[in-house]
């Protein structure tokens, strides 16, 4: 008998004692908490909306289409602005790949890049770096690449490193040969100087 008392007793304890010392677990979890501070709870409160509203742009957009002779085109910028009134897409950090039916690879770095929607073209700039998949590396300041046919042509002087040496040249192009079908060529022209370095 006395035995179920005193069990009566600790459970009528327990039962007062255990929610107490809950709560103050609790009130000792709120107080040594850190504080926070409502300013730095929203960490892109620094981003002005109405600005993206005014410029909207994309980031990291791609896009991949087929020229009418059978190339395959890829496009891809770190950022793109859509045209504006008055203003012509543009995008920045791109890089173009193009694909010819001949099997050859051309790849185009440039900072910055804008779209010409009348000639069908984008037009790269801020130094341009080519390679192509026959061991040209080509460095100048702009080049216009047609979006509707394999084409690229500098506006620029180029410098060019390759199989056979170094090349300085006027201007260069890139695109079908007229004289053998199905097959593109790189053309250097307007005072082309070239540095021969026998065995590549």
């Amino acid at each position: 008998m006395a035995r179920a008392d005193a069990h009566t007793r600790l459970v009528n304890w327990l039962k007062v004692a255990l929610p107490l010392i809950a709560l103050v677990l609790l009130a000792t979890l709120f107080l040594l908490a850190d504080r926070i501070d409502p300013e730095d709870a929203l960490p892109y409160a620094e981003v002005d909306v109405e600005a993206r509203a005014r410029e909207p742009r994309m980031t990291a957009p791609t896009y991949a289409g087929t020229t009418s002779d059978g190339a395959a085109l890829t496009l891809a910028a770190d950022e793109a602005r859509p045209a504006a009134e008055g203003t012509a897409a543009k995008a920045q950090g791109l890089r173009l790949q193009l694909d010819t039916p001949d099997g050859s690879r051309t790849e185009l770095l440039a900072p910055s890049a804008v779209m010409d929607q009348t000639q069908r073209e984008i037009v790269l700039s801020g130094g341009v770096i080519v390679t192509t998949s026959s061991g040209y590396r080509l460095e100048t300041a702009e080049v216009a690449a047609k979006l509707d046919r394999s084409g690229l042509e500098s506006r620029a002087s180029v410098s060019a490193t390759g199989p056979g040496g170094e090349i300085e040249a006027g201007s260069m192009s890139l695109g079908q040969d007229n004289q053998t079908a199905g097959a593109y060529v790189l053309v250097f022209k307007d005072g082309v100087r070239l540095i021969y370095r026998p065995g590549g």
